[in-house]
């Protein structure tokens, strides 16, 4: 789950791997690994990986679905625009 995770939510960011390797000081081809389930993360890899696309570390290993917006420092105003936004995409 891990590694279909990690490439799903890379390509979303539109990123490839060289420069989602840059973010996290790793090479592309520790990248590849990763998403191609040949090794895992370290733990403190992990929660890097998590930071950069703000998501839980159970969201990345399967143990949840749950995937949640950051809305941090946003307005009232701004997160009901969001809302209205997801609202709109589930129609």
């Amino acid at each position: 789950m891990f590694f279909e995770r990690i490439k799903e939510l890379r390509t979303s960011l539109g990123i490839n791997q060289v420069e989602f390797g840059r973010k996290l000081h790793v090479t592309k081809q520790c990248i590849s690994n990763w998403e191609n389930g040949n090794i895992q993360p370290s733990i403190d890899m992990l929660i890097k990986i998590c930071s950069v696309f703000h998501v839980s570390a159970d969201y990345l290993l399967g143990l949840s679905n749950d995937c949640t917006l950051d809305v941090t420092g946003l307005t009232a105003e701004q997160i009901l625009h969001i809302q209205n936004i997801v609202n709109d995409i589930r129609k």
